[in-house]
């Protein structure tokens, strides 16, 4: 059983690494589409006319790619997020308390410390502070990849702990987005989505193990949450949540779309979302820019906030409930660990998406150049001390 669990965990690490070369290589793309003659043809295809219709007027969907983008396709991705989280909860590193313990803590201080960083720094302007939570996240396919990229130099325990730290921030993330970054709500959406929501509950106790019957009923709650006020990738997890784990033959539906999902989620859905939000255009954009609040906020709160909050908490818990660092990790080792919590990408994106909405584009650019600065710079430094000593040796 553990050999097939770290086996599972393995491939978790190969495919989320190697998605985050593609998530790198879309992003890099979007920018240099923005800054050059490719511009107008990016726009373009960024905000190209996607519609959904049922009939004449029975149900009429329409919006940009870059919308459909965010809220249908990233609800797969929280799908997937979701199923990786009830896994972990039962048979994986946050299945009982000793487990969960250093993880969990180290995930609550590395998202309170960059948000009260964010805040105090954009304090008295009340349209920045609608971002305080855009730090808060750890991109965990750009981090893993990180970290696979150096190859033995890393305990695999560090491995294990940065997944468990990333998957809880995602948690974590969902909780803010669905209390704080809400529209107006329309109360028959929700009860309708509540009605989802019961049948998703009722397929389970039935012990229905086809996958198929659970996403035909995610996809109605998907459209009543999008109606509804409350984001629609919320949906995704809801969906996931009642995918039963064990059909109690040996095989697990839960994996088997775990397993599915992840090549599409890794090579399409994130490169896909990289590519539409991550090309911001750097005309006008001067040195000023970069230390306007919203930016520097995030910037801080992803480099100083994440290593400082994770590596805090984590000390905390040594110090007070006994906690160990990962085996076979030094202090060095764990710290550089904790700086690469700092590499927020794909949430920090999505969520700074929905904390300006609406507003006044600078603000869309200044997350930009916030998260993707910020995440750069936790990533080389994190690397940087992971580079110091080699593995084996102690750091502390």
């Amino acid at each position: 059983m553990l050999k097939k669990i770290q086996r599972t965990l393995s491939q978790f690490i190969q495919s989320q690494s190697l998605g985050g070369v593609v998530l790198a290589l879309a992003a890099i793309v979007a920018l240099v589409a923005s800054n050059t003659g490719f511009s107008a043809v990016y726009e373009r295809f960024v905000y190209l006319p996607v519609e959904l219709r049922i009939g004449a007027d029975l149900l009429v969907l329409a919006k940009p790619l870059v919308i459909w983008v965010n809220d249908l396709w990233m609800a797969v991705f929280f799908f997937l997020v979701g199923l990786e989280i009830k896994r972990e909860m039962i048979e994986g590193e946050l299945a009982s308390p000793s487990q969960a313990l250093l993880p969990a803590g180290a995930a609550i201080g590395g998202m309170v410390v960059p948000a009260l960083i964010y805040t105090a720094i954009n304090w008295g302007d009340g349209v920045a502070l609608r971002g305080w939570a855009i730090p808060m996240a750890t991109d965990i396919a750009f981090a893993l990849g990180i970290l696979v990229l150096l190859g033995n130099r890393v305990p695999a325990s560090l491995k294990v702990f940065l997944t468990a730290v990333a998957i809880i921030d995602d948690l974590g993330a969902i909780l803010v987005i669905a209390f704080f970054y809400t529209a107006d709500l329309s109360l028959s959406m929700l009860l309708a989505a509540g009605g989802g929501i019961l049948v998703l509950w009722l397929l389970n106790r039935a012990r229905v193990m086809a996958i198929g019957p659970y996403v035909v009923v995610g996809l109605i709650i998907w459209l009543c949450v999008l109606k509804s006020g409350i984001h629609a990738t919320l949906a995704g997890v809801i969906t996931a949540l009642a995918i039963p784990l064990s059909d109690g033959k040996g095989g697990s539906p839960l994996k088997v779309a775990e397993h599915a999902l992840h090549p599409w989620v890794a090579f399409a859905v994130l490169p896909m979302f990289a590519f539409v939000n991550a090309g911001v255009s750097l005309q006008g954009v001067s040195l000023g820019t970069l230390f306007q609040t919203v930016p520097l906020g995030i910037a801080i709160g992803l480099v100083a906030g994440k290593a400082v909050g994770v590596f805090a908490a984590s000390w905390l818990l040594m110090r007070v409930a006994g906690a160990r660092l990962p085996e076979g990790a030094s202090t060095r080792q764990f710290l550089g660990v904790c700086v690469l919590c700092g590499v927020g990408f794909t949430m920090s994106l999505f969520i700074g998406a929905l904390a300006f909405d609406g507003l006044d584009p600078r603000y869309a650019t200044q997350v930009k150049l916030g998260v993707l600065g910020g995440s750069l710079i936790a990533g080389v430094l994190g690397a940087a001390l992971l580079l110091v000593r080699p593995a084996g040796r102690d750091g502390s």
